[in-house]
């Protein structure tokens, strides 16, 4: 196997326990695993003996990002009239008729198209939640276009089962029968689910929110995913219509009904909880339950200012999300964690939030919450998930802290990112997958979705 050497960086910011960063530092990989991480001088005889060697003068080298919530499918829906000043139930209830318009073929576009723009972000991980299957549409569709653009990638089996004729948000037209759900969700996991370091794909379990399935099949999804070793996740607390709901319909907290059907653990991460109560906090934490962050998305859909400060020194598990396309609507981890430490310091001072602290949760941070022991670290046995950023380009020249900067100062862009060893960007254009190519069939799933209107 070929061996690859990321030479001389201005900056290479390991996020290992000792959070290391090393000045003029060069990782060496091999076979999708790093072999060396040091000073240049350290790692001076493998630029003789390395197959290919990239130049990183004038650049800092992360951990590739990665994005705890997503919903790719929505790539085709952003800034839809009619939703654009909408809160959380009445955005749901003008896109639904939409979304339930959705073939393969879309399903399929809008994934590419949004793991495409997340890729170029620099983002080397994402999970995504369907919880929508209409017409023939299946997870393997999703999938199939994370395999092509060459991210890694953890799928969330997501389902809706109570419809608006059983007091639930979304019209009958668009939930599941839970047993089907349920056959369907072992299905995938026994075809795609990877359970060894270095999976390219991962499969869990989600049950798409309280107010969109029943008690049962939150409570039969926390059994299965446990027997079948796969981890668990929903939305949860996302905004005060949320904890309102959880009161009138099951008479608790959501905090204390996710606690009650199993919903707690270190197999489990939720969304958004931005209205997380103190004792819920402490409840997470003690627990070790994950939470993804999507602070873009609270703020257009004006569901609040998640806790995040009071969260993580709770030592609750967090990483970042950029949530769906058509809620932020931009996929973008470095914007994330900006907007994630801008929101804290605007509640609590401009000591409130590191920017360091937020590429940590963009970074190791979300790679913890999803499960994965060996991701989201630059050090020797990990695996070779690489984001190079040049920040001598106009949008973070000028900086004097380059590794603050990336949260501060953002770069547009990656230059270039590895998944397991791979090339996925160069030069600041995809590999595996040609941009244009993401764009034509994005374009025609778009242009027919538009015209049904």
């Amino acid at each position: 196997m070929s061996l690859t050497l990321i030479d001389n960086a201005d900056v290479v910011v390991c996020m290992d326990d000792a959070r290391r960063e090393i000045a003029h530092g060069s990782i060496a990989f091999r076979g999708g695993v790093i072999e060396a991480v040091g000073p240049r001088e350290d790692l001076a005889t493998l630029r003789e003996t390395a197959d290919s060697v990239f130049d990183a003068a004038g650049c800092v080298v992360t951990p590739g990002l990665v994005n705890t919530h997503h919903h790719l499918f929505q790539s085709l829906t952003r800034a839809l009239p009619g939703a654009i000043n909408a809160p959380l139930f009445g955005w749901l209830k003008r896109l639904y008729p939409i979304w339930g318009q959705y073939r393969p073929e879309d399903v399929f576009a809008a994934t590419q198209l949004g793991l495409a723009e997340l890729a170029l972000a620099g983002c080397s991980m994402s999970s995504d939640h369907l919880y929508l299957f209409p017409n023939g549409v299946t997870l393997d569709d999703s999938i199939a276009a994370a395999q092509g653009v060459g991210l890694r990638f953890h799928a969330t089996r997501g389902s809706m089962s109570v419809g608006e004729s059983k007091g639930g948000l979304p019209p009958d037209s668009l939930v599941e029968r839970e047993p089907e759900i349920l056959a369907d969700t072992i299905r995938v996991i026994d075809r795609y689910h990877g359970a060894n370091d270095g999976a390219m794909v991962r499969v869990g379990v989600a049950p798409c929110s309280p107010f969109s399935v029943s008690r049962g099949l939150m409570r039969d999804s926390a059994l299965l995913a446990r027997d079948k070793g796969v981890m668990l996740h929903t939305h949860l607390a996302e905004d005060a219509d949320d904890v309102v709901f959880s009161l009138e319909r099951f008479g608790c907290r959501p905090g204390e009904y996710a606690e009650s059907l199993g919903w707690t653990g270190p197999d489990v991460w939720h969304a958004h909880c931005v209205q997380l109560d103190p004792s819920e906090i402490a409840l997470f934490a003690r627990t070790r339950t994950g939470i993804a962050h999507c602070p873009s998305s609270n703020c257009r859909l004006g569901s609040g200012i998640a806790p995040l400060a009071a969260m993580l020194a709770a030592g609750v598990p967090l990483g970042i999300g950029v949530d769906g396309s058509a809620s932020n609507d931009s996929g973008n981890l470095l914007g994330e964690a900006r907007q994630a430490m801008l929101l804290q310091r605007a509640l609590g001072g401009a000591a409130a939030f590191d920017p360091r602290d937020a590429l940590f949760l963009a970074t190791r941070g979300g790679a913890q919450v999803l499960g994965r022991s060996d991701c989201g670290v630059l050090q020797p046995g990990m695996r070779a998930d690489i984001a190079i950023w040049d920040m001598a380009d106009v949008a973070s020249l000028g900086s004097w802290d380059l590794v603050a900067a990336l949260v501060l100062a953002p770069p547009p862009g990656v230059r270039d990112l590895f998944v397991e060893g791979r090339a996925v960007v160069l030069g600041g254009d995809l590999v595996q997958v040609r941009r244009a190519e993401a764009r034509r069939a994005a374009s025609r799933s778009l242009d027919r979705l538009k015209a049904l209107l």
